[in-house]
């Protein structure tokens, strides 16, 4: 019988959030998150993701704005 297991190592750090919406892409900074050390995966507390969601929806003032180039990708 195999016994592997897999165990995954959660740290606190503080990550950078995108989101696109409408069109329209979000930068987060600084969102706090549990980051998986074996795999990047990162998870947010419901209360960080209801405040994110304010923040976007209720259109608060962003910290500064920047420009973001846009490729399309194609098969060379």
């Amino acid at each position: 019988m195999n016994n592997n297991t897999w165990q995954e190592t959660f740290v606190e750090q503080k990550v950078n959030y995108t989101l696109e919406m409408e069109g329209k892409f979000f930068i987060i900074e600084n969102v706090p998150a549990r980051v998986c050390v074996e795999t990047g995966e990162q998870l947010f507390s419901p209360e960080t993701v209801q405040r994110i969601q304010q923040m976007i929806r209720g259109k608060e003032k962003p910290s500064r704005i920047i420009e973001t180039p846009v490729y399309e990708f194609m098969a060379g």
